[in-house]
């Protein structure tokens, strides 16, 4: 069994700007990028023709916004204006480390995050109170190009950790996104009053997950001692 954990809303809360073109526009202006007086319709427009469930790097969506207006800018510099916007300041929730190390009990662990901004998980990871050491792979839709519910972002996360995706339990706060894991024979444990209205989650607690978790790999080896 491997177990994989959302990262935002679920291990962290992560503070993210009110106002993200303003941010992003606010960078760009500090690396000398021009800023078009409608860069926020700008920026909401779509500039990049996507497959469904496909991830486009918050970088690659601002380019091309700055192109679709006739902007040049200095190599990197929509790159480096991204991560400096999305900056966090990183709360670890309650229980968040001893769901993790009861999930290492178990078998390899992953983080398995939707994030559109490079570089984020990674800083998120190093300013939370929880062991980098601890997740054998992080997995997140920038880099592999796939959001959740996307299958093929779990099943990347579950040949990250070694096992078949059926074995895979995902620990989450959005019914939407993290229960897309049941998509390929996996498991969601979903945390309570995160879901629309509520509705729709497991009414879990990250303190509650080491016992659900243990409850599943009992169930597991019951069930390979019955087909010997």
């Amino acid at each position: 069994m491997g177990v994989s954990f959302d990262l935002f809303g679920t291990l962290v809360a992560a503070e993210t700007p009110a106002d993200p073109a303003d941010a992003v526009a606010t960078e760009l202006a500090e690396r000398d990028v021009p800023v078009p007086d409608d860069w926020q319709a700008a920026y909401t427009e779509p500039h990049v023709d996507a497959p469904e469930g496909a991830e486009v790097p918050l970088p690659a969506h601002v380019a091309r916004a700055l192109a679709s207006r006739g902007i040049d800018y200095e190599r990197n510099a929509v790159r480096r204006a991204v991560v400096a916007a999305f900056d966090p300041d990183v709360t670890t929730r309650d229980g968040a480390r001893e769901a993790v190390a009861a999930a290492r009990e178990l078998g390899p662990v992953a983080i398995c995050s939707n994030c559109s901004v490079p570089e984020l998980v990674a800083r998120t990871l190093i300013r939370a109170d929880l062991e980098r050491d601890a997740f054998d792979a992080v997995v997140t839709s920038v880099g592999c190009g796939w959001r959740k519910p996307a299958p093929e972002i779990f099943e990347l996360a579950a040949d990250e950790l070694g096992v078949d995706p059926a074995d895979l339990v995902h620990v989450g706060d959005d019914p939407d996104t993290d229960g897309g894991v049941e998509a390929v024979g996996g498991t969601a444990l979903l945390l309570d009053g995160r879901g629309d209205d509520g509705d729709g989650d497991d009414g879990l607690t990250l303190e509650d997950v080491p016992e659900r978790l243990s409850d599943r790999s009992n169930a597991n080896a019951s069930t390979r001692d019955s087909e010997r």
